[in-house]
């Protein structure tokens, strides 16, 4: 079998797998909103800490989409799902937490969201030129 062929075989197979996977992801994100509608459901009430783990399993799902549809997984998707967690996480426990932690939390927040508005800046500011492809 000529290199040429291998490759082109090997590639159809990673993409395969990698769709594969990226459905896997998908359907367990689906089961797992289902579960916290059924939780909510059962337990007759809406908390905030519920609606931004559905925020986080939203932004999940759009990124699997968004990388199916372009190919491309743009690193500020996984910045936002982590600024939402670490939101939730602040929400959830921030009376059993010490001030030292508090704190740690709000500036990683603050690190992550400042992360974001640099790479957008970078993009508006310094695109990559149209004809080449730097993602090879």
């Amino acid at each position: 079998m000529p290199l040429h062929k291998a490759k082109e075989l090997s590639i159809k197979s990673l993409k395969s797998f990698e769709h594969l996977v990226l459905f896997i992801i998908a359907l367990a994100t689906l089961f797992a909103i289902g579960e916290e509608i059924l939780h909510m459901i059962d337990i007759r009430t809406v908390e905030l800490a519920d609606l931004l783990l559905l925020f986080i399993y939203l932004e999940v799902l759009a990124m699997v989409v968004n990388y199916i549809e372009s190919g491309k997984l743009p690193i500020r998707m996984p910045l936002y799902i982590a600024i939402v967690a670490l939101a939730r996480y602040l929400i959830l426990d921030m009376k059993g937490m010490e001030d030292w932690r508090i704190l740690a939390i709000s500036l990683s927040t603050i690190v992550l969201a400042s992360t974001v508005i640099v790479i957008r800046w970078g993009q508006i500011k310094m695109p990559y030129p149209k004809n080449q492809d730097y993602d090879s």
